[in-house]
């Protein structure tokens, strides 16, 4: 006989998971860390890898070799790179050679900033410097030692020293390698860092299959299909991102450029297109772009005009792309959320420095992608996705929950922008009472919730009585395509099977149903039977009934009901509408055993459609006589 386990080891069980989890996450961090001098080539080197692929394969297509396509696509992008800093170089000296020419100004523009020696800031400036030279001064000055009288014999002491000993340190003299060595150091190691990038963005191009194929073999032969996504999910990622990244820097660029031009900022293209290549640190590149041209526009120029100018032309244009154009672009290509990528660039700075920073958003594209096709890191791809993480329905039901309605109305009219009433009513209001639904049968929602979420959407409901799509048919155009005669004898009773949740849903068929040009009756859940209620309005044979009935517990109710209507009014024609249901209709209609409806509805959409066959049935097919 098997055991049980222990309560014990049930209850520690989410515990350990978690202390696992956290244990995961630090070590992973730690990892990441410590092994960033080896890890931030190769990420440099598979971000160079996304952007020479293209060229790679051109290449290719044109009758190349793999190697021939790899080298020459490095080395023109080498050239094309080196000549750019080259060009950006020349300009920078001979903006620095151009600056004694502006020394008037540049002293004019400091002298501005002096504090004043008059006026009550002066005086101020003033008391200031002598409260901190009090505050550092050693203290009083000791009294001067007395004269020694005239013609007293004075014993031979030693003259004290009129002043110190200065004290020098002589350098240890060093040798020339050792000199060389501290110079080159800061040239040689980003070269050598660069080099390591190249070799392993080259060896990436070489042989981009073979690798490939050994991370697909590394996750498992029967992780092939789930790769294979994964892999084409995050290379497209990326490559958008880098190609939106392209063409918003050179769009700031252009127009950073052009705005300087008609300033009259020397050399306006240079610092075009040097913003344009900073731009690509995210936050600080444009910050730094800025310094050179707006201390250069401070020597140029007399007044403080064109300074500020090129100050509101710099925020204004980063205002609007970081604000407008970058979440709209990057949200919409890359699936990352604009608080993601501004947590996310953080981390990597703080983690891997200047580089982690310039590599925070593909870093985070490949996070978001393994997060989404790996079930255990689905929080990654919940946190930083782009991607509503609560649908329509759950949004309404949540605000409704904590009794926010007019939120709750901002989300049902963003949701109705364009779209009709009763995809409303099947998509998000029904979904809504059908999650109300389970919480009430479990006990989970109290009585003042409960209350407060049906009349919210009874009032949505009275609200959307005069409702009609932009652009849409009118009412009157959108009446069932059936004789007038038998649309005004033609009734639609619309019952309620069991509790509050099936009235208001059957007020919503009724208000669909009357848009559509039928008289349609909504009745109430309290007051007396079904049957009560159809002798009391005197049902006719050309009446159509509808039973609305709201998961949880629908078709009990409805087959009660539906038993009742049938035993005393056979002829009437009988329409049971189970909200939502996704299972087979015709097992369903077979619940109902003997006294089965003439139709079993899912959705307000497909009770329209029910309603309009019994009101006017379609003609049968003419039998062909040979």
């Amino acid at each position: 006989m098997k055991r049980d386990p222990p309560l014990t080891s049930l209850a520690t069980r989410p515990r350990l998971r978690g202390e696992t989890g956290a244990l995961v996450v630090c070590g992973t961090v730690a990892a990441l860390y410590f092994t960033r001098e080896i890890l931030i080539p190769f990420a440099f080197a598979l971000t160079l890898t996304f952007v020479l692929t293209p060229l790679v394969a051109l290449l290719q297509r044109l009758g190349a070799g793999r190697v021939v396509s790899v080298f020459v696509t490095v080395v023109v992008s080498m050239a094309v790179g080196g000549g750019i800093v080259w060009m950006i170089a020349n300009q920078l000296l001979d903006v620095a050679n151009q600056l004694p020419s502006y020394r008037q100004n540049i002293h004019a523009k400091i002298e501005a900033f002096h504090v004043p020696v008059t006026g009550q800031l002066g005086r101020g400036a003033e008391s200031v410097r002598e409260v901190v030279r009090d505050l550092t001064s050693t203290g009083a000055p000791s009294p001067a030692p007395p004269q020694p009288a005239q013609g007293r014999k004075q014993p031979n002491i030693p003259p004290a020293p009129t002043s110190p000993i200065p004290v020098q340190m002589v350098p240890t003299p060093t040798s020339e390698w050792t000199e060389l060595r501290d110079v080159g150091m800061p040239v040689l190691a980003p070269l050598g860092r660069a080099g390591i990038v190249v070799i392993f963005a080259v060896f990436m191009l070489i042989k981009r299959e073979d690798l490939r194929n050994r991370l697909l073999r590394l996750a498992g032969l029967g992780q092939l299909n789930l790769m294979t996504q994964a892999l084409d999910d995050a290379s497209t990622r990326v490559s958008r991102y880098l190609l939106m990244q392209f063409l918003v820097n050179a769009g700031f660029g252009l127009l950073f450029g052009l705005g300087l031009y008609f300033i009259g900022v020397p050399y306006a293209a240079l610092w075009g297109v040097v913003a344009g290549l900073l731009r690509i640190v995210p936050y600080v590149g444009t910050s730094v772009a800025a310094v050179l041209p707006i201390a250069l526009s401070l020597a140029v120029f007399d007044g403080w005009l064109k300074p500020l100018l090129v100050f509101l032309l710099v925020a204004g244009l980063e205002l609007i792309i970081a604000n407008f154009v970058e979440p709209w672009l990057y949200g919409a290509h890359v699936g990352i959320s604009s608080l993601a990528l501004l947590v996310t660039s953080v981390f990597w700075a703080v983690l891997w420095g200047p580089a982690g920073l310039i590599l925070s958003t593909p870093l985070t594209v490949c996070v978001v992608v393994l997060g989404r096709y790996v079930p255990q890191l689905n929080f990654l791809h919940i946190l930083l996705g782009d991607e509503p993480v609560l649908s329509a329905e759950a949004q309404i039901y949540q605000r409704l929950l904590a009794m926010d309605l007019p939120e709750a109305h901002t989300i049902v009219d963003e949701f109705l922008k364009g779209r009709p009433l009763v995809e409303l009513y099947d998509s998000v209001l029904i979904p809504a009472l059908s999650m109300a639904e389970q919480d009430r049968h479990k006990g989970a929602i109290d009585s003042a919730r409960e209350e407060f979420l049906f009349l919210s959407i009874n009032e949505m409901i009275a609200e959307f009585s005069e409702y009609q799509v932009a652009g849409g048919p009118s009412p009157a155009d959108a009446a069932p395509a059936a004789d007038v005669a038998e649309v005004l004898s033609a009734r639609v009773l619309c019952l309620p099977a069991h509790d509050q949740a099936d009235e208001v849903t059957a007020a919503m068929l009724g208000q669909v149903l009357e848009q559509k040009g039928f008289a349609a009756l909504s009745f109430p859940v309290s007051g007396p039977s079904p049957g009560e209620w159809l002798a009391v309005i005197e049902a006719k044979r050309s009446d159509v009934v509808c039973i609305s009935s709201l998961p949880p517990y629908a078709f009990a109710p409805a087959r009660a009901m539906c038993k009742q209507i049938r035993e005393q009014f056979p002829k009437l024609k009988i329409v049971v509408c189970v909200w939502g249901f996704i299972g087979d209709t015709q097992k369903a209609m077979a619940r109902f055993e003997r006294t089965q409806p003439d139709r079993l509805s899912t959705s307000i959409e497909q009770a329209v459609e029910h309603i309009q066959e019994l009101v006017r049935p379609k003609p049968a097919a003419p039998t062909l006589v040979a």
